[in-house]
């Protein structure tokens, strides 16, 4: 295969090989092809993929960033290991913020108006057919349930938690597919849909509690 073309104009790779790249070594980390700590081999991703190395490179870049590859200087790049110390802090801060949003928003004045997104994403996650799909709804429910509290900076210190948090919880969902039945993580969304409709700041806060201890435990037990 060609080197992959250059915008002469801002000397950026083409989008669509990074993004085929970054697609494919997220599917792989997010459904267990690629192990936790498991080494990523370049030459083989290239060959696999078709693509050089600046595109492949770039990927790997935008994943680090997501918290699923961690580089090391001469050494090149892993996927990522979170031990359970790091795990535990992450729910724990996306269970800080999602709290902080509940307590700024809460009582709603439309809560059916507001619920909107909150309702889609559940919906989202009940049709969601992969891993991706799956991944993708569950962060979108929760960044609804931060987005109530119209705080844009909240919103933005969410992102990064939800994105490391990607790998722990792709871990959840592939036991709930195997060893327990797959509606348990559908219905523990659900509750706290429930809760929110009681338009009650301690309901909540006691649903979303329940369901980031259960989130953590999950995690801790499957690694």
């Amino acid at each position: 295969m060609a080197a992959p073309r250059v915008d002469n104009a801002r000397g950026a790779l083409p989008a669509t090989l990074v993004e085929l790249a970054e697609h494919r070594l997220r599917d792989a980390i997010l459904s267990g092809a690629l192990a936790p700590g498991e080494k990523v081999v370049e030459e083989q991703l290239c060959a696999d993929l078709g693509i050089s190395r600046a595109p492949l490179r770039e990927a790997l870049r935008l994943l680090a960033q997501q918290g699923l590859v961690e580089h090391f200087p001469r050494r090149g790049s892993r996927v990522a290991d979170w031990s359970p110390t790091d795990i535990l802090q992450l729910f724990a801060l996306r269970h800080v913020l999602e709290c902080h949003a509940i307590e700024t928003a809460l009582p709603l004045a439309d809560p059916e108006a507001a619920l909107q997104p909150v309702h889609a994403a559940l919906d989202a996650m009940r049709t969601a057919t992969d891993e991706l799909d799956r991944d993708d709804a569950h962060r979108a429910f929760h960044a609804a349930v931060v987005g109530l509290a119209c705080n844009r900076q909240l919103d933005i210190a969410l992102e990064p938690v939800l994105l490391k948090l990607q790998l722990p919880m792709a871990i959840n969902m592939r036991a709930e597919a195997h060893h327990r039945d797959a509606r348990d993580g559908l219905d523990r969304h659900r509750a706290i849909v429930t809760a929110l409709a009681t338009n009650d700041q301690s309901v909540v806060i006691t649903a979303l509690r329940e369901h980031g201890q259960f989130d953590y435990l999950g995690s801790r037990l499957q690694r």
